[in-house]
């Protein structure tokens, strides 16, 4: 049956940056298709988060761990794979932004920037696909952006960090495609998140940015649920190397 593809039961995921958000609603979304989960923050999962995720009757673990230490990636995935047996779905959500006009953008924020949006991107993909190449199974989703695609203001460090994670689901998903491993991505558009505080808090930015959204609202971090099960699940099996935008139409105008 169709629907019996997008189930995850049996899976296990890893969703980084899952404290609350976009990752908790992409965990949440997963754990209630079947999967087994684990959490993971910089710091400690949030309480109403984990009772979302226990509600739903899976297996869950919470971990925490700055993912742009090097040691901290391959931890997390040790941490999964000893907890579970294994890692069947890695979902690299974690990510920082840093506003600042680019003339004054610190050598500092680029730095943590480009390590928590983009280096452990590639870690984490390169730790976790060891596990998933030895059994040729395994499902990548990596957490783009709009400005996957174009340049945004005052936030340079995240616009490269975005387009290189564009390429980097190119390029694993090259190399592992015909080894039975998706590697994609989904760019969420204009998300009521943490991150697009500031943007909502001025009247004048946030009204041009609903003005601009065909659907004509910010997004919701359960308007990627969809996406989310669906790249996770065997319904995917020949997807590869795809951006999915999921913008409310953003990108059409």
């Amino acid at each position: 049956m169709t629907l019996d593809r997008f189930s995850l039961t049996g899976k296990t995921a890893l969703v980084t940056g899952s404290s609350r958000g976009l990752g908790a609603g992409i965990a949440l979304a997963l754990a209630q298709a079947g999967a087994q989960i684990a959490l993971h923050g910089s710091q400690a999962v949030p309480e109403s988060t984990i009772a979302q995720i226990h509600n739903t009757g899976v297996r869950h673990i919470q971990l925490v761990g700055d993912v742009s230490q090097a040691s901290v990636c391959s931890t997390l995935i040790e941490q999964v794979v000893g907890h579970f047996g294994t890692i069947d779905i890695l979902v690299n959500n974690a990510g920082i932004i840093k506003r600042a006009p680019a003339v004054e953008h610190s050598e500092e924020d680029w730095q943590q920037v480009i390590g928590t949006d983009l280096t452990s991107v590639f870690r984490l993909t390169q730790i976790a696909g060891k596990h998933m190449l030895s059994r040729g199974s395994g499902k990548v989703i990596n957490i783009a952006s709009l400005l996957t695609f174009q340049g945004g203001v005052s936030v340079p460090s995240y616009a490269a960090a975005k387009g290189g994670v564009g390429q980097l689901t190119k390029a694993f998903a090259n190399e592992w495609a015909q080894k039975g491993i998706n590697v994609n991505a989904i760019a969420p558009g204009y998300m009521e998140t943490d991150n697009t505080e500031a943007l909502r808090a001025d009247p004048q930015r946030a009204r041009q940015i609903i003005e601009r959204i065909p659907a004509a609202r910010w997004g919701r971090p359960e308007d990627l649920a969809g996406a989310a099960v669906f790249l996770a699940s065997e319904a995917s099996n020949y997807v590869h190397g795809h951006v999915l935008v999921v913008d409310g139409g953003w990108l059409s105008r």
